[in-house]
């Protein structure tokens, strides 16, 4: 399979009352498709949310972000455009990275949690320097971390977001 250039297409999700931001690394193959976050139907981060907030697992874009927002979740990813083979994140180059600035601005200086060890460490490079907030590395949600049950996902998640969950 060839790298292909990728460019985000869909906004981030926030509000004034976001507490705080989860950052991925840039939207799947079917993520793209679906134009929408996590949209791998065995990705975890939709169910994981879910239980996290208490609620049922949203199913449509708009159920999706309501139960974001009602929660004071922002969300959003560290890549804007790249190049990349499929889906796989370790092959992420040429990386051009988001502009955190409009959610910061209107939310503040609120704790960042990265979605997965690549994520991080490319927030870490190219973002860190630019709002001075460290991400919390939290495991991956996607099927590719298939080591991490989903009950393990919520206890590793629970721990680094409780404070911040509404």
């Amino acid at each position: 399979m060839e790298p292909i250039t990728v460019q985000h297409t869909f906004p981030p999700i926030f509000d004034k009352n976001s507490r705080l931001l989860i950052l991925g690394t840039v939207p799947s193959v079917k993520s793209r498709k679906n134009d929408f976050y996590y949209g791998h139907p065995q990705n975890r981060f939709w169910k994981l949310i879910a239980i996290l907030c208490g609620e049922k697992t949203p199913v449509t874009k708009e159920e999706k972000t309501e139960m974001l927002l009602r929660h004071g979740i922002a969300l959003y990813d560290v890549v804007e455009r790249c190049t990349i083979v499929g889906s796989s994140d370790s092959s992420i180059k040429d990386v051009v990275p988001v502009d955190l600035t409009p959610i910061l601005e209107k939310t503040g200086n609120i704790p960042i949690f990265a979605n997965g060890a690549t994520a991080e460490k490319l927030y870490r490079k190219y973002l860190f320097p630019k709002t001075g907030i460290s991400a919390v590395k939290l495991p991956s949600t996607s099927p590719a971390n298939a080591a991490w049950s989903l009950s393990r996902l919520e206890e590793a998640w629970r721990e680094a977001m409780e404070p911040y969950l509404g």
